[in-house]
């Protein structure tokens, strides 16, 4: 009797997340191989051939090794950085490129493999504003919005708009005092702008009058729908607060989402929806690796069994 198919795990060394996704794996008798990309070459090493019949090789850690031939599916969560502390600026930057299109190139031509969901397609599916656009196409509302780099431009729209938000394109952290920080989101005035705003790209959005947020959660074809309630402008900024209730979506937001991940090509997806006072889904952002553990320990709501299901499911 063949050895099942193993799933490969891809993610940092800390990720409850994957922690429990992984114990349900092993419940079900499904080999794992969980790395970390950014241990390459220190304690993960790779060995990959071009063939007629596709890539061929293996992935060893200290613990497991991957036939990359045969990998059931890849469960690509938050990796850490390649990194090269021991080498000079230039060699380590060399470095870097080529373990990042090489291990990188790698992971994502696993013949046969469900990707949930694909590095690339994670890539693609980050940059808000090819999300806001996806989402529009798909028939979603999406608060109107404004990228710019001119400040007359961001005065003009916050007149015409107001109230408006300011939110980061992308959220690296800044390290204040030692102390991680990032940057959120805030209401803006149009006398506030000035020409700083000419610096870099930035993204402005009418802000949504809202009752409460959504968040919705798709594993494979499963949606899971959670309102959260609280006062804040941010929910994630203070999660003792929020107060959480299963809830179901209204008339076509189910096929909306299904059809924005179809459009990245993804399989799972955490979409953020602000409610109106009216009852209207606003979409504000789709994360292609979000967390959704926390939501079932809240709800009950059987994500993990979903998402298990997801990655146990053979494509070939």
């Amino acid at each position: 009797m063949n050895e099942p198919r193993p799933v490969l795990v891809v993610t940092s060394l800390y990720d409850p997340t994957a922690d429990v996704v992984i114990s349900e794996l092993h419940d079900r008798g499904i080999p794992v191989v969980r790395l970390d990309s950014g241990d390459f070459p220190a304690s993960l090493s790779m060995e990959a051939e071009i063939t007629s019949s596709g890539l061929q090789g293996r992935l060893r850690t200290p613990s497991r090794t991957a036939d990359l031939a045969n990998v059931r599916a890849l469960y690509y969560r938050r990796p850490s950085g390649f990194a090269f502390p021991h080498l000079g600026a230039q060699d380590a930057q060399f470095a870097v490129t080529q373990a990042r299109y090489g291990l990188g190139g790698v992971l994502a031509s696993l013949p046969g493999c469900l990707y949930v969901n694909h590095p690339h397609r994670v890539g693609d599916a980050e940059f808000k504003p090819s999300g806001l656009a996806a989402a529009a196409a798909a028939g979603l509302l999406v608060p109107p919005t404004l990228i710019t780099s001119s400040p007359d431009a961001a005065r003009a729209f916050i007149k015409r708009h107001g109230p408006v938000i300011y939110k980061p394109l992308h959220n690296p952290v800044y390290l204040v005092d030692g102390v991680s920080n990032v940057v959120k989101i805030a209401e803006v005035a149009a006398d506030g702008i000035d020409d700083s705003v000419a610096g870099t790209a930035h993204l402005f959005q009418q802000r949504v009058d809202k009752a409460a947020d959504v968040r919705v959660t798709v594993i494979g074809d499963e949606v899971f729908a959670v309102r959260i309630d609280s006062d804040l402008l941010d929910w994630r900024t203070d999660y003792s607060c929020l107060r959480y209730s299963v809830t179901t979506p209204p008339r076509g937001i189910t096929e909306a989402v299904h059809a924005y991940l179809s459009h990245f090509h993804l399989v799972f997806g955490a979409f953020d929806f602000a409610v109106d006072r009216q009852g209207r889904w606003w979409f504000l952002e789709c994360n292609p690796a979000g967390q959704w553990y926390w939501l079932e320990t809240e709800t009950g709501l059987p994500m993990l069994a979903a998402m298990a299901d997801l990655l146990e499911r053979t494509i070939r």
